[in-house]
């Protein structure tokens, strides 16, 4: 019996060690980050430490290439080996939900609890499968339409969040080469273009995919899109012009309106050297963005509610993690650290959480007194108004991409990679063919994408 009792006390102890050795590994988190940049890492580390001191989970930040991320993933899904938590891009969300990567019922846990009324619908929108939601929304951009706001005031022009009010804006200020009405991307191998595009032709209503995969694009609204894009083109200087130009000569005050990510805005305000505004005589001056407005919501005559084009980011619980920890982790990264996230990039993470239940704008007025800048630092609500804040922050209520509604990311994504509407659409600004043969063209080319 003694023996017996031993052993029984033996065989309890290793399982003890074994149970407490296994609490120890849930408890040491492994989260994967494309945000490798080496600032932004040491922000990541801080804001892991954070969380460790307050839950007793620690956190092993781990830096992935985003061009690696789609092969590492599968291969540890693969080898049962994926971290914790991910942060990824859009594009991963439903295809990794779908293929069993990401625990879904954990990521709608943490959106229910949190309150799903407290993030941006369109952010939500786009991470929404069966059975609740891929991943958590963490922050996100819009392409916006900047513009001269001094100029439009001074010709008593409407702001540019039409075609209409676009056109107009053309009509009224464009007198090159002192003053271009526009510069649109034009240099079709540039994934720029296919952004500025992309955002175009959403504003019209317009997609080359719906629910069934790829279609056909409605002719009338796309002949509206061409003739749209070929009028700012030809108010645009000449030649193959990309994100480059249309910054310089924003910049140097030759441009009235261009299209652009949120990473102008700090060098709008002269915080970043090596691209500073030179309407003036001071490349540290804040005069330009001072004279600048934003419009991320844009419509085009099919489509009167218009659409932002928008770039949002997730963290995504996998099917690997210790899930009530990583759980844990990603809500503290949503709320009591989630300045601290935003704080990794703040002109180019918009809140997609705008605030809690008790204060629903907690989050964007935090994000609007974070620092910003390279070379010199300032908060984005010194530098612009109030509006122009709510204006930035709001695209991403109505954020949109090709695909995502449908459940036809990829197939929209092999379309835009494919850079076959970029092509086509510089051949009907160059005058090759018109605007109904453009159409059957895309329609033709479109449907030939592997």
């Amino acid at each position: 019996m003694k023996l017996k009792k031993k052993a029984l006390l033996r065989t309890g102890a290793v399982t003890a060690l074994i149970l407490s050795a296994m609490a120890v590994q849930a408890d040491e988190l492994r989260f994967w980050t494309t945000e490798e940049q080496p600032e932004r890492l040491a922000r990541q580390e801080e804001m892991a430490a954070a969380f460790a001191a307050a839950s007793g989970h620690s956190v092993q930040v781990i830096p992935v290439s985003e061009n690696d991320l789609g092969t590492r993933a599968t291969a540890a899904f693969a080898a049962g080996d994926l971290p914790d938590v991910i942060y990824h891009p859009l594009q991963y969300a439903a295809p990794w939900a779908e293929a069993g990567i990401l625990d879904i019922d954990a990521a709608t846990d943490v959106i229910e609890d949190l309150g799903g009324d407290t993030f941006a619908p369109g952010a939500l929108n786009m991470a929404a499968v069966d059975g609740g939601y891929a991943s958590v929304p963490v922050d996100g951009w819009t392409q916006m339409l900047v513009y001269r706001a001094d100029l439009f005031e001074e010709k008593g022009l409407a702001p540019p969040n039409t075609y209409a009010n676009v056109l107009a804006a053309v009509e009224a200020l464009h007198n090159p080469p002192e003053m271009y009405g526009f510069v649109a991307a034009t240099k079709i191998d540039e994934n720029f273009m296919s952004q500025v595009l992309e955002h175009v032709f959403l504003a019209n209503g317009v997609s080359p995919v719906g629910a069934d995969g790829v279609q056909p694009l409605d002719e009338a609204a796309t002949i509206e899109v061409l003739d749209f894009y070929k009028a700012i083109a030809e108010a645009s200087p000449p030649g193959d012009l990309y994100w480059d130009q249309s910054r310089t000569l924003y910049f140097s005050g030759n441009a009235a309106m261009i299209i652009w990510s949120p990473f102008i805005l700090d060098e709008l305000a002269g915080l970043r050297d090596s691209a500073p505004p030179t309407i003036n005589d001071d490349p540290t001056s804040s005069d330009l963005a001072a004279a600048t407005g934003v419009v991320t919501n844009f419509a085009g005559p099919s489509n009167p509610d218009g659409a932002a084009w928008g770039d949002v980011r997730y963290f995504g619980v996998t099917s690997d993690a210790a899930t009530d920890a990583a759980m844990e982790f990603v809500t503290y990264s949503m709320n009591e650290g989630y300045g601290s996230t935003l704080a990794i990039a703040p002109e180019g993470k918009f809140p997609v959480r705008r605030g809690t239940a008790e204060n629903p704008s907690e989050f964007s007025e935090l994000w609007a007194t974070l620092d910003v800048g390279v070379d010199r630092r300032a908060p984005l609500g010194e530098l612009y108004d109030a509006a122009m804040i709510d204006e930035i922050v709001g695209g991403l209520d109505v954020a949109q991409r090709w695909g995502v509604a449908d459940g036809q990311l990829s197939a929209a994504s092999k379309i835009i990679n494919s850079q076959v509407i970029n092509r086509l659409v510089r051949e009907y600004i160059d005058g090759e063919r018109d605007a109904a043969a453009t159409v059957a063209a895309l329609n033709e080319a479109i449907a030939n994408v592997q």
